[in-house]
């Protein structure tokens, strides 16, 4: 719940919330959708830094500190009487999503529950595949009857009276013992180097598709020459497809070591999208694969990590891995922008194919990487 409102309240809130603040201001769209990027580009800078506080203070006083670092962006936002104001505004909501969004979650599970967080993992990703079905409405219905001024400051209301006593009641204040003694052990012996590189080239790539199809699909499939209604009704398939990959995620995936999950999400991300590319008429089909892609994609930022590194260094990995990943997913809308404008849509997608497919081939290299390792873990009996 805490992470559903957290995430609806930064990093999902100026999708309702751009055409009435525009509407109402006149203040440049651009502007007004790119400070998004900023707010994400701000997570990213701090994405390291915030991985080596919690891993050596927990995760507990970031979570804590997440809910009114965003509420008080909020209420700049509600009060900001000039566009450098409101752009400022997402600076401060930027500082609040680099301490209380998944990565930051993600690594205060693997120091509580060392390698044993794969199942806490899961069930948070699935859970909050809700997320834009639930905050989206929520919000445009707080805009309608509050304004979005209004919308602004009850939502920051909502971080304060529901996500902060979740945090404060939900996290231990101190380690398990068995989570400390997990995180005492070495961790496991791979090749870092190369291995934490083709992992933060592949998680990279999987953010850049992912953004750009999300601020960018119902208008690609409208240049295919599909209608509004039919793009939207298309698009509306992803969420309900993610879900379902989470769920089978969890029902069957547990003993599987998280690199074939990989492995299956970026084969269905670039399937769906070579559908797409290739034969619009078959677009809700792709889309429904690329769903399933993405969904296990999630699940994967978080477990696969973990497992090739252990808990004694997972919150500093997963904060190193960010960085570059929210800086790309920061400039993915410009870059995107700028593709469909000069490009065409055709173009678009045929480039987001292309990263999709050359995805494959980082996993596949990430695969022969570890492929020793694997072999000695599934000798010795683990999943």
């Amino acid at each position: 719940m805490a992470q559903i409102i957290a995430w609806g309240g930064s990093f999902y809130l100026i999708a309702v919330l751009a055409a009435p603040v525009v509407q109402d201001t006149g203040w440049s769209q651009a502007w007004v959708y790119g400070s998004l990027s900023l707010a994400i580009l701000i997570s990213g800078l701090l994405a390291p830094r915030v991985g080596h506080l919690v891993a050596r203070i927990g995760g507990r006083t970031l979570l804590l500190a997440s809910a009114p670092t965003l509420a008080l962006g909020l209420v700049l936002l509600s009060i900001a009487p000039s566009l450098p104001m409101f752009v400022a505004s997402w600076v401060v909501i930027g500082l609040g999503m680099a301490a209380g969004l998944y990565d930051v979650l993600f690594a205060t599970l693997g120091k509580l529950f060392g390698k044993n967080a794969r199942s806490a993992i899961t069930q948070v990703t699935l859970v909050s595949g809700f997320c834009t079905s639930i905050t989206w409405p929520l919000v445009a219905t707080l805009v309608a009857h509050l304004g979005w001024r209004g919308a602004c400051l009850a939502y920051a209301l909502l971080l304060m009276g529901v996500v902060l006593p979740i945090y404060w009641r939900c996290v231990p204040r101190h380690e398990p013992v068995t989570a400390a003694k997990a995180a005492a052990q070495p961790a496991q012996a791979l090749p870092q180097g190369k291995v934490f590189w083709l992992l933060t080239a592949s998680f990279t790539l999987a953010a850049v598709i992912f953004t750009a199809i999300s601020v960018q699909l119902i208008s690609l499939l409208q240049a295919q020459g599909l209608s509004l209604v039919a793009a939207l009704g298309i698009a509306a398939l992803i969420g309900p497809s993610q879900v379902a990959a989470r769920v089978v995620e969890v029902l069957f995936g547990r003993q599987a070591h998280p690199i074939w999950s990989a492995l299956g999400s970026v084969l269905m991300v670039a399937a769906g999208l070579l559908c797409i590319h290739f034969a619009s008429g078959l677009a809700v089909l792709g889309i429904i694969v690329y769903g399933v892609g993405s969904g296990i994609r999630s699940i994967v930022r978080g477990t696969l990590p973990l497992a090739l590194f252990g808990p004694a260094v997972y919150a500093v990995v997963l904060g190193r891995i960010a960085r570059p990943t929210l800086i790309a997913q920061a400039l993915t809308p410009i870059v995107g922008g700028y593709l469909q404008a000069h490009f065409g849509a055709g173009v678009t997608l045929g480039v987001l194919a292309g990263l999709a497919v050359v995805n494959v081939l980082l996993v596949g290299l990430l695969i022969k990487s570890i492929r020793a390792p694997l072999a000695v873990s599934a000798h010795r009996g683990s999943p």
